[in-house]
């Protein structure tokens, strides 16, 4: 791979190249993306998404929305300092195309904002519930109707492929999208691969998928334009990743691991002193001892700990990334920045704390519970309602169900892989608090 070409600021139904040394200053394409993204409405719904703690009644656990803005900001330090190196090596980059080190900044922070925004109603447990309703739920019958792709689609629904749904679907007078810079559209891409196959592998892009079966040739024309390398064989699309994917990575690596664990202490899951001690572990080669001890409250000392281990782990993951440049371009670079990180163990102790503290809890593990009970009743009603009406067979409550769905998504496709496909993402673009509502309305508690 080479910088020119990772750096695309393409957009779909783009004739013409886009040159860097034209690019408005004032106005850089990666800045647009970035705009683009904040003011979409599916990133608007991540302000009652949840992040750790489902539909939390306190103002200090983050949102979907506070951790994406926050991971956006440590992407752009990342994404600068690195540009400025790749600069140094590759001086042509800024001299004969007009580069300069917040581009890199831009594209990363524009794809780390984007990073969630495909994510379902209650985090990680909606993707789960919405695969478990094709896996053993209502859903199953439709299996022997479906390709093993197509149905692997559902049953592993994946946050990161619906997130490039929304980036790049066309919808009437939204053509393209978002029509996001293809730099920013590969940064993106954590895992530039389809659902099939599954193969076990250390490759960390290959953990997950990046794109539904109805995206993938929009997937194929940003992989071509950016030069990424194909691992695939003809029938199974699968790429090594963009550089910048990395640190996109990293930007969200680094807050879930330190802002999930300062939530768990401010909310009492974690006791200050044990949390205090990891904390101080990850930190003791910066920390002022004097001005720690200056500060009397628990929120003080964790917010003073937070910034000088986020900044401890930008720093070293810059450092690890360096050191790697020539292996990610060649994609010979498998495992994340901070899985090779000299922090590694302090990182993975803090990790194990908060999955037993906070991910663990009772009460989020009740709330999970019943998001499981929300997202099958959504999607059996939506579904049957819209399968039904295909066939010119829907109830009186059917077409009900089908007067209230947005004209914005088309639930009528000839292919019944796309009419699941779109109740699915449909589902997916509710808030918690959309769905719990939608779920009291469809058992008759609507009041």
């Amino acid at each position: 791979m080479n910088w020119e070409q990772l750096l695309s600021l393409k957009r779909f139904g783009d004739v013409n190249k886009r040159l860097r040394k034209d690019q408005d200053e004032t106005r850089l394409g990666f800045e647009v993306d970035y705009d683009r993204v904040i003011f979409s409405s599916e990133f608007r719904s991540l302000q009652d998404k949840t992040q750790v703690i489902p539909m939390s009644q306190t103002d200090f656990v983050h949102t979907r929305l506070t951790h994406s803005l926050e991971v956006s900001v440590v992407a752009r330090s990342l994404g600068r300092k690195i540009g400025e190196k790749l600069l140094v090596k590759y001086p042509k980059l800024k001299s004969e195309h007009g580069y300069l080190p917040n581009d890199f900044g831009a594209i990363v922070a524009s794809a780390a904002l984007a990073h969630d925004i495909g994510n379902p109603p209650f985090g990680h447990s909606g993707e789960k519930a919405i695969g478990e309703f094709f896996k053993t739920g209502a859903g199953l019958k439709f299996k022997d109707e479906l390709t093993p792709k197509q149905y692997q689609d559902l049953c592993d629904f994946e946050g990161n492929a619906n997130g490039f749904k929304i980036l790049t679907q066309s919808r009437q007078g939204r053509v393209g999208g978002l029509r996001l810079c293809y730099a920013t559209l590969g940064a993106f891409i954590k895992y530039p691969k389809e659902s099939l196959p599954k193969k076990p592998s250390q490759q960390v892009s290959d953990k997950k998928y990046g794109f539904f079966q109805s995206e993938k040739d929009a997937f194929l024309d940003v992989a071509q334009e950016l030069g990424l390398i194909k691992t695939g064989t003809s029938d199974d699309v699968s790429f090594k990743r963009h550089p910048l994917a990395f640190l996109v990575e990293a930007a969200d690596d680094i807050c879930y691991t330190i802002i999930d664990f300062e939530d768990g202490i401010n909310l009492g899951l974690i006791e200050e002193e044990f949390a205090l001690e990891y904390l101080i572990k990850l930190v003791k080669e910066v920390i002022d001892i004097n001005k720690y001890h200056q500060l009397n409250n628990t929120q003080d000392r964790i917010s003073y700990l937070r910034a000088l281990a986020i900044n401890t782990l930008i720093n070293e993951a810059i450092s690890v990334f360096e050191a790697n440049e020539e292996a990610i371009l060649n994609g010979t670079f498998g495992i994340s920045l901070l899985d090779k990180s000299k922090y590694e163990a302090q990182i993975n102790d803090i990790i194990k704390i908060s999955i037993d503290k906070i991910y663990q809890s009772q009460e989020v593990l009740d709330k999970e519970i019943s998001g499981y009970a929300v997202i099958s009743k959504l999607l059996n009603t939506y579904i049957t309602a819209v399968n039904n009406g295909y066939n010119h067979n829907a109830s009186s409550y059917d077409k009900l169900i089908l007067k209230i769905l947005p004209k914005t998504i088309n639930f009528n496709e000839d292919d019944l892989y796309l009419r699941l496909l779109n109740v699915c993402h449909y589902v997916s673009l509710f808030s918690d608090s959309q769905a719990i509502l939608t779920f009291r309305k469809f058992s008759g508690k609507h009041y």
